[in-house]
């Protein structure tokens, strides 16, 4: 069996023996993993960066609209809910903007990457497709003959 085609990702890495800057250590798992792991996890990353986002963005309106209840207020609870719910639009705004800048560089990934590579795997993917299309059609075709068959047995 063919080893899993590698991809041109590229893993940050430092010479053992430079000491000019001084960069975090990379866990040696990390090194030591596959392409396939290696993007899986660089997608959970992305994963778990989009739903804290996206949590504050809810929280944030949940907040608000907890807030924004109508009933006997004085002047210091008004003010207080005003600071809170600036404060709460405040984080939500910032929520945002982390998730165009998530949108951004996604954009970015995908304009950049390797469309041959695309390219390659969507066609093995439509032969995949078509084989098992054609496996499943046979069967059928298959089966449906058995059927034809037998009732020609029981009607004789």
């Amino acid at each position: 069996m063919a080893e899993p085609p590698q991809t041109d990702v590229s893993r940050p890495s430092a010479l053992p023996t430079a000491k000019l800057l001084q960069r975090p250590t990379f866990n040696q798992a990390l090194v030591d993993q596959n392409s396939d792991e290696y993007l899986d996890a660089i997608e959970e990353e992305w994963n778990k960066k989009l739903d804290a986002e996206v949590e504050v963005l809810v929280d944030g309106m949940v907040d608000i609209v907890s807030l924004a209840s109508i009933g006997d207020k004085d002047k210091f609870r008004i003010a207080q809910e005003s600071f809170q719910a600036e404060s709460r639009a405040e984080s939500m705004v910032r929520a945002a903007n982390s998730l165009l800048s998530i949108t951004h560089s996604l954009k970015l990934l995908l304009l950049l990457s390797d469309e041959a590579q695309i390219a390659h795997r969507r066609d093995a993917e439509l032969k995949h497709v078509q084989q098992e299309k054609n496996e499943a059609r046979q069967k059928v075709a298959e089966l449906l003959d058995g059927l034809m068959n037998s009732k020609r047995e029981l009607s004789q």
